[in-house]
């Protein structure tokens, strides 16, 4: 069994939800008529570090920095294909695969094991986290930011019934 009962489905679909998310407050952005740069520095971190995790995980993944210096376009053309590999790498997950551990350096230098079950919840609540101070500094500036609530994306669809859709 996977760390806690997180099974292939419900990381699947959360990792469903948080491409839906970033994908949503990339579009809060371009609507903004003025994006404060820290807001565009902290979606290009959500990148990075998903980046990061990846290949943390054995994924063949493009290597950037945590915290890449990012425009908006060069954030939507690196959210696709994130999102895309998010969904070929999890989709042959099963129980025994998530209680797999994951031996890796942090960008202190410091050794570490987890599983990849408590590494998937990592990266969904930490992007969830940075989406959640993207916000703050839109509404700082006057700006409209993304409803990304994970109960959103299931009101409008895009987690099916149970089953992560694209």
């Amino acid at each position: 069994m996977a760390s806690d009962g997180l099974g292939p489905t419900y990381l699947r679909r959360h990792l469903t939800w948080n491409a839906w998310a970033n994908r949503e407050t990339l579009n809060a952005l371009r609507a903004a008529s003025h994006v404060p740069s820290r807001a565009l520095g902290v979606l290009g971190h959500i990148v990075g570090a998903e980046r990061l995790w990846m290949r943390r995980m054995g994924h063949d993944s493009p290597v950037m920095p945590v915290w890449p210096q990012l425009t908006i376009d060069h954030i939507d053309s690196a959210l696709r294909p994130l999102s895309a590999d998010w969904d070929e790498w999890t989709a042959a997950l099963d129980e025994a695969a998530l209680a797999g551990v994951v031996d890796y350096t942090n960008s202190k230098g410091e050794p570490f094991t987890n599983t990849v079950a408590d590494i998937l919840s990592h990266v969904v609540l930490h992007s969830s986290y940075h989406r959640g101070q993207i916000a703050t500094l839109l509404v700082q500036a006057g700006e409209l930011p993304a409803y990304t609530d994970f109960i959103e994306c299931v009101r409008r669809g895009h987690l099916g019934n149970g089953w992560p859709q694209g």
